[in-house]
């Protein structure tokens, strides 16, 4: 959130790499900060005491942070009144056209609508299916990696990094051999530390070598997403959207589910008894990864809204130009959602939350990251019972300020 909100100020002191943590006030920075793995204490207050709250902000910038879950759905749920088109960025906040990444989550309806309609197809069970070999394989070679190490294992760089990347390489058709380059960009975008304009920097080199991609594609198109989208639906898109749902996809997906399988494995060590779950059966393993992606919720705020008219959202006016952020991790811990949202209990029944956000943006692509969080987990415990941390609690390194929360490293003996 702060990313977006601090273009304005990089805009006008033209200072690249700017740190936006040293720049915006504690508040602003307060979605974006937990204590181990839970939103900060302040998060939990704000939404008991203002679940639509007016943010201080520096240069009279005008944002709403919602953080009450029945106050965020009916925000992502609104179909006009708000925009989530780049163009907000480019006339309000000093990005450029060329740092534009496309794909859905910065478009409009009729674009938006246009796009997603030629996803879905993709997306849906019945075509992801044909993943799930691909993806057990993947589990199982990592797991045999991981088995051949005598010491310490980085369970972020031998597991957690790995199964999306492969995932998604192979489903879009992009060479793995390039993982190393987006799992880097990837992770830098969504880094606020490393400034605003790093991020847009990451977007554009991501871009740059996916349109050679698309390119090559073009040409001789093969059988992953980006071939099939060129063999059936070549003269409605053009390259520089092919290459922005590519780049939505592929560091979306990568980020999130590995932030997903390094957090999610730190609960299974810290409460065992959620790894016997596990072994019992699928509508186990169901309510385990439900339970989890509400408990976490590694994307911790919805891309940005700007209003296009004054709004009435839950008794606050929102004015014509103001920016409103849904908090998702302070949503999904709402009690409105249900009873003791802050625990996490893997028996209870899945709820509606919103890690995959809701309405039109909402993540196009949540059925593969189940599909690869439904594999992985149990397979994890079966091969590696003994599982724990390689450090004390306290020196796992998580994220500082980051839209996608995790970890950098996750250091853990697999073997008695």
């Amino acid at each position: 959130m702060v990313g977006w909100v601090g273009r304005r100020y990089l805009a006008r002191t033209q200072k690249n790499g700017l740190d936006l943590s040293k720049v915006l006030p504690d508040q602003a920075l307060m979605p974006l900060r937990r204590t181990g793995l839970d939103p900060v204490g302040e998060l939990g207050h704000m939404r008991a005491e203002q679940p639509i709250a007016k943010l201080k902000m520096p240069l009279g910038v005008s944002v709403w942070l919602v953080s009450g879950y029945p106050e965020a759905k009916a925000v992502l749920g609104r179909t006009h009144g708000f925009s989530n088109d780049f163009a907000n960025l480019m006339g309000n906040m000093g990005a450029s056209a060329e740092q534009n990444p496309g794909g859905l989550g910065f478009a409009d309806p009729p674009v938006h609508t246009r796009l997603r309609k030629l996803l879905t197809p993709e997306f849906t069970m019945r075509r992801l299916s044909r993943l799930t070999p691909r993806i057990e394989a993947i589990v199982a070679d990592q797991l045999d990696a991981m088995a051949e190490v005598d010491g310490p294992v980085d369970l972020w760089q031998s597991f957690a990094l790995p199964i999306p990347s492969l995932t998604i390489c192979e489903l879009l058709g992009v060479a793995y051999e390039d993982r190393a380059d987006f799992q880097r960009l990837s992770t830098a975008r969504f880094d606020l530390f490393g400034g605003a304009n790093a991020s847009l920097g990451a977007i554009s080199e991501s871009l740059t070598y996916l349109l050679d991609v698309v390119k090559r594609q073009r040409e001789s198109p093969g059988d992953g997403l980006l071939g099939m989208l060129i063999k059936e639906h070549g003269h409605e898109i053009d390259d520089q959207e092919l290459a922005g749902l590519a780049d939505g996809l592929l560091t979306g997906g990568l980020e999130t589910t590995a932030s997903m399988l390094a957090l999610g494995t730190l609960v299974l060590m810290q409460r065992p008894e959620s790894a016997e779950l596990l072994g019992k059966d699928e509508d186990a393993v169901t309510r385990f990864v439900e339970e989890l992606l509400r408990y976490l919720t590694v994307v911790q705020v919805a891309f940005p809204r700007f209003a296009t008219e004054d709004l009435d959202i839950a008794g606050v006016r929102i004015a014509q130009g103001d920016i409103v952020v849904a908090s998702l991790s302070g949503a999904n811990r709402d009690q409105t959602l249900g009873p003791d949202m802050e625990r996490f209990d893997p028996t209870r029944a899945p709820t509606s939350h919103l890690a995959f956000g809701y309405g039109i943006h909402r993540c196009i692509g949540a059925e593969l990251a189940r599909m690869e969080l439904r594999a992985a987990y149990p397979a994890l415990v079966r091969r590696f019972p003994a599982m724990r941390l390689a450090v004390e609690p306290g020196a796992v390194p998580y994220r500082q300020t980051s839209i996608v929360y995790g970890v950098d490293t996750l250091p853990v003996l697999l073997k008695p």
